[in-house]
């Protein structure tokens, strides 16, 4: 089976139809479709056998309080036919997970994020880590800065539209998604966390301080925006402190998962960074590319780069993010060679495009940010 996780509005919904063409389509937000599968696996078995195309997507299945021995059951019914199974879920479907988990070694993982600049630059999957580099429209690219990656306000380009829906999108994930969870959470704490998590994107993650201004427990914070984590609302980076004296050790940093709802434009920029090498690094391990991790350096001196991919536990790439500014910063030179990491780039914001392969730059260089992220994922 085919598990899509990923955050609301993505794209889920849209992929799942197209992929499963004169197949099955169940939402269990739609009544008739829980009542089909409230009736049982065999029951669906037996629709599904009548169909040309014998692939089945459950959409938003986990909403159902007994899923994962539903598709357990359905999986195993299956298991000697050429069925194919699909599960979409606007939340992480491990959110549910309760004590052991009953379906592992029956199904894939993916995680489905916004639009890339690589994604816009191409569509098919080659099965390679890194690409070559390939042009987006520059029209596209500042629509993907000021509107960001969800399909809806990146195809619009348009403020107006931008706006109701991020606004429609924000209500929605607080008394649509998390009262979905079935737990008694404070919203009204939980929304007023994710205001001070805008405010503070891009930066060290201060559980006390949050947890001071919201009048909560620091336990509380701490769960809360692991649940935020959850609904792809935000995502932090560990400090990489392997082989690095005085590092700092503890706190992470945050982001958030819609970086055009961030104001400052340098803020705004780095995070558009961290998202794409997030989706690449989280695309790379999903698709058995590797076993890759993304990290950020900072020493008690104040010695830091951005980002720092890992592959294999090993530094692989020392990336820092720049909106304008074209000399090389010497923490990248600094950091390489106490590494050894084979990559050490500067990726500007407001380079034009140019034709080159940043992977294959060994010392420190300054690259266009449209030419580095259009060959990752």
């Amino acid at each position: 089976m085919l598990f899509i996780s990923g955050a609301r509005q993505v794209g889920k919904t849209t992929s799942a139809k197209n992929i499963v063409g004169d197949g099955l389509y169940l939402d269990w937000d739609v009544q008739e479709d829980r009542l089909d599968i409230i009736q049982g696996q065999r029951h669906l078995s037996t629709r599904l056998n009548a169909m040309p195309n014998q692939m089945i997507v459950f959409d938003e299945l986990h909403k159902y309080t007994d899923w994962k021995n539903f598709i357990k059951g359905f999986y195993d019914l299956r298991s000697k036919l050429d069925w194919k199974i699909m599960v979409t879920g606007s939340t992480r479907l491990d959110t549910y997970r309760k004590g052991g988990d009953s379906i592992l070694g029956r199904y894939f993982h993916l995680q489905m994020f916004p639009f890339s600049t690589a994604e816009l630059a191409r569509t098919e999957f080659t099965g390679e880590t890194i690409h070559p580099p390939k042009k987006i429209d520059p029209s596209t690219w500042d629509a993907l800065i000021e509107f960001g990656g969800f399909p809806q306000p990146l195809l619009k380009a348009d403020k107006r539209f931008h706006r109701q829906w991020s606004r429609t999108r924000q209500e929605r994930l607080f008394h649509e998604d998390i009262r979905s969870l079935g737990k008694a959470y404070d919203i009204a704490k939980i929304e007023l966390l994710s205001e001070l998590i805008l405010l503070n994107a891009t930066n060290s993650l201060n559980y006390s301080s949050f947890a001071r201004t919201l009048r909560a427990s620091v336990e509380s914070v701490q769960r809360w925006i692991v649940l935020l984590q959850q609904l792809s609302y935000c995502f932090t980076l560990r400090p990489w402190t392997k082989n690095i004296s005085r590092s700092i050790a503890k706190e992470p940093k945050i982001f958030l998962g819609d970086w055009s709802r961030i104001t400052d434009p340098g803020k705004r920029n780095e995070n558009l960074i961290a998202c794409a090498l997030l989706k690449a690094v989280e695309g790379w391990n999903d698709t058995g590319l590797g076993d890759f991790s993304l990290h950020f350096i900072r020493t008690k001196e104040k010695r830091e780069v951005d980002f720092l991919i890992a592959s294999d536990g090993v530094p692989w790439a020392l990336i820092e993010a720049k909106t304008s500014e074209t000399t090389i910063s010497p923490q990248l030179e600094y950091f390489q060679k106490m590494l050894s990491a084979p990559h050490a780039l500067q990726t500007v914001i407001n380079l034009p495009y140019q034709e080159i392969d940043c992977f294959s730059l060994k010392t420190p260089a300054v690259v266009p940010a449209q030419t580095l992220l259009s060959q990752l994922l």
